[in-house]
């Protein structure tokens, strides 16, 4: 199992930024999706879910209206669109996948997800 995030970088504050996660070795459709983020210093921190149907999504409330997570079922592919970006927004983030369960996701929870990658570094600052 594989999870390869990209797009990571430098991005002035108040930018846009499109960060993706491909996933391999996994049936994705039935995956749980979700991107956590790490600043230095701090622990890793939840950012937002998608559920295996893509109706359902999640946010951190420091997020919320600012991000966009959605999903590529045919391209194996969770992305994260983060605008109006911050300078405490920089961090590194990484996507993560839930295997298939009989109950609803803990969504915020690190040790829900079963498969990490290896995350992408997200930099706002002018």
């Amino acid at each position: 199992v594989q999870l390869q995030a990209s797009g990571g970088g430098l991005v002035q504050p108040g930018g846009s930024l499109k960060i993706s996660c491909v996933a391999s070795g996994i049936d994705f459709f039935y995956y749980v999706m979700g991107w956590f983020r790490q600043s230095p210093g701090k622990a890793r921190e939840f950012v937002a879910g998608i559920g295996s149907s893509g109706h359902i999504t999640r946010y951190a409330d420091s997020v919320k209206d600012r991000f966009t997570i959605s999903r590529d079922d045919a391209k194996n592919t969770v992305f994260l669109q983060m605008s109006d970006l911050k300078p405490e927004d920089t961090a590194v983030y990484y996507c993560a996948a839930d295997r298939p369960r009989n109950r609803s996701p803990s969504w915020s929870r690190e040790s829900e997800y079963d498969y990490w990658g290896r995350g992408t570094q997200v930099t706002v600052s002018s």
